[in-house]
């Protein structure tokens, strides 16, 4: 952690406030660097009283991300979040992560930006990222999995997202295989799974993650708002972005673990709880190609098994789905 992390964290954890003496002992430098960072947080937004008898206490954060910020909520994690990064703009998170990737950078760093000029969803489709109005991040992952099972880290992540909503909402949003997130039918969340393989060999895999937080229904464009929702519509309040940005983070972490250890079967059996696309007759455009049928569960790897007119079992990887009514 840095040390502005640090001082967010001990101001997070000491109600009644704590002194400049008790930060300088416990970060290791002098009271007048403790001073000069508390004023640079100042300077950020973070509104931190000063009194002499209480010490420092921490009365209101801006509603901005701030990668210390982030680090101070999320506290420990195995790897997702053991580096974050946060860009006021960039065209797409993924593009920043992949550079990483290819740069050798080790799984776990997460890039979260306040908007994307060329934010994407599946199929290259346009995904709308207006500034501090919703969490838009990628997350750099290089597990040890076959090629076939990298479709385990989406079903992951949708469950992880899930939690971590509800968790901050009181919300329990549903999940449209393959990638999304929706409230009443509305899609709320959406992830990009990205890889780079060699053979048989999974190089690494890209997390874009996509949440619409607090935008209002007009700020939609006009012809996504019979067909997208923001958790301040759905809930009728403004979030806090940082902490479930955190929360998430946190659950994301959890499932990856999951995923690594061999516990797959309980996050999909939870998939499976969640998913609006069970047990319906659906329309899957693959490609090309068009498969019709009723979506009946997941396999081992993760992929839809569908259940085809003709009575066969297909395996579905991707592909935009249409529930028959």
């Amino acid at each position: 952690m840095t040390i502005d992390s640090e001082i967010l964290t001990a101001l997070r954890g000491a109600g009644g406030g704590v002194s400049g003496a008790e930060l300088s002992q416990q970060l290791g430098i002098s009271r007048a660097a403790v001073w000069a960072r508390i004023e640079e947080l100042r300077s950020l937004g973070y509104d931190i009283e000063a009194s002499p008898h209480n010490g420092y206490r921490l009365l209101t954060v801006p509603d901005v991300l701030h990668a210390d910020d982030l680090l101070s909520r999320l506290g420990q994690t195995k790897c997702v979040g053991r580096d974050i990064r946060v860009f006021q703009e960039t065209t797409s998170t993924n593009d920043v992560i992949e550079k990483l990737a290819r740069d050798g950078v080790k799984e776990g760093v997460v890039v979260f930006a306040e908007s994307q000029t060329k934010g994407r969803g599946r199929l290259g489709r346009k995904w709308v990222s207006p500034a501090r109005k919703g969490l838009w991040f990628s997350l750099l992952l290089r597990p040890r999995l076959r090629l076939q099972a990298v479709t385990r880290l989406t079903i992951a992540s949708a469950t992880a997202l899930v939690r971590a909503i509800r968790s901050r909402t009181g919300l329990t949003p549903e999940i449209k295989w393959p990638n999304d997130l929706a409230f009443r039918g509305k899609k709320i969340a959406g992830i990009l799974t990205e890889m780079s393989a060699e053979l048989d060999r999974v190089k690494y895999v890209i997390l874009g993650i996509g949440v619409d937080v607090n935008l209002s229904a007009s700020e939609f464009p006009s012809d996504l708002r019979k067909s997208a929702t923001s958790l301040r519509i759905e809930t009728g309040e403004t979030l806090n972005r940082a902490g479930l940005a955190a929360e998430i983070l946190r659950e994301l972490d959890r499932d990856y673990a999951r995923v690594c250890s061999g516990e797959f079967e309980a996050v999909a059996d939870e998939w499976e709880e969640r998913c609006n696309t069970l047990g319906r007759d659906v329309i899957i455009q693959v490609g090309d190609r068009r498969v019709q049928g009723r979506a009946e569960s997941l396999d081992a790897d993760g992929a839809l098994l569908l259940r085809t007119q003709h009575g066969h079992l297909e395996r579905v990887v991707g592909g935009d789905v249409t529930v028959e009514k």
